[in-house]
C-alpha cells in the first residue's frame, strides 16, 4: 500500500472542511421561501344531500284516515255528552262533595272522559305509527297532518273537562 495515500485524503479532507468555513450570515436561510407558502384555501366539501325519505306505505296511509275519523266520532260522542254534563255540573252547583247531586254530575263528567279516552287511544296508535315511520326512514308529513287534528280534538275536550271539573271541585 501507497504511504502517500493517507496524506493525500488528510490534505483533501482540510481543503474542504475550509471551504466551510467561512463569514457569518452569508448562508442562505433555512425559513419558507414565499413560492414554498400555501396562500389558497378551500372550504371542505359540502357533504351530499340525504336522500329523501321513503313515501309511507299505502296500508299506513289508509290507516290514517280511519284513525281520525276514530277520533272525530269520539268527539261526537263528547259533544253529545256535553249539554247534559254542563247542566248537571251547573245543578250541582256549590252541593258538598259526596251529596247526590255532585255524584251525578261527577258520573256524568266521567262519562265525557270516557268518550275522550276513544280519542287518545286513536291518538296513541298515531304516535305508534310515527315513531315507527321515523326509525324506518319514511315520510312522516301525513302523520304529522293526521296527529296535528286530533291533537286539537283531544285539546278542545281538555278544555271542557277542566272547566266542568273546576266548577266540581268547589
Amino acid at each position: 500500500m501507497d504511504r502517500r495515500f493517507p496524506l493525500i485524503a488528510l490534505a483533501g479532507a482540510s481543503l474542504t472542511l475550509s471551504a466551510c468555513a467561512g463569514k457569518e450570515g452569508t448562508y442562505p436561510s433555512l425559513a419558507k421561501r414565499p413560492a414554498e407558502r400555501i396562500t389558497a384555501t378551500w372550504p371542505p366539501p359540502a357533504p351530499p344531500a340525504p336522500p329523501p325519505p321513503a313515501p309511507l306505505d299505502p296500508q299506513t296511509a289508509g290507516r290514517l284516515d280511519s284513525l281520525v275519523a276514530q277520533a272525530r266520532r269520539a268527539d261526537a260522542r263528547f259533544h253529545g255528552k256535553e249539554a247534559q254534563a254542563r247542566r248537571l255540573v251547573a245543578a250541582a252547583g256549590n252541593a258538598a262533595m259526596g251529596s247526590e247531586s255532585w255524584a251525578v254530575a261527577t258520573v256524568a263528567v266521567s262519562e265525557l272522559e270516557a268518550a275522550r279516552a276513544e280519542a287518545m287511544l286513536a291518538m296513541a296508535e298515531l304516535d305508534s305509527l310515527y315513531a315507527e315511520a321515523r326509525t324506518q326512514g319514511r315520510d312522516v308529513t301525513a302523520i304529522d297532518a293526521a296527529r296535528e287534528q286530533v291533537m286539537a280534538i283531544i285539546a278542545g275536550e281538555d278544555q271542557v273537562l277542566q272547566s266542568l271539573k273546576g266548577r266540581l271541585d268547589r
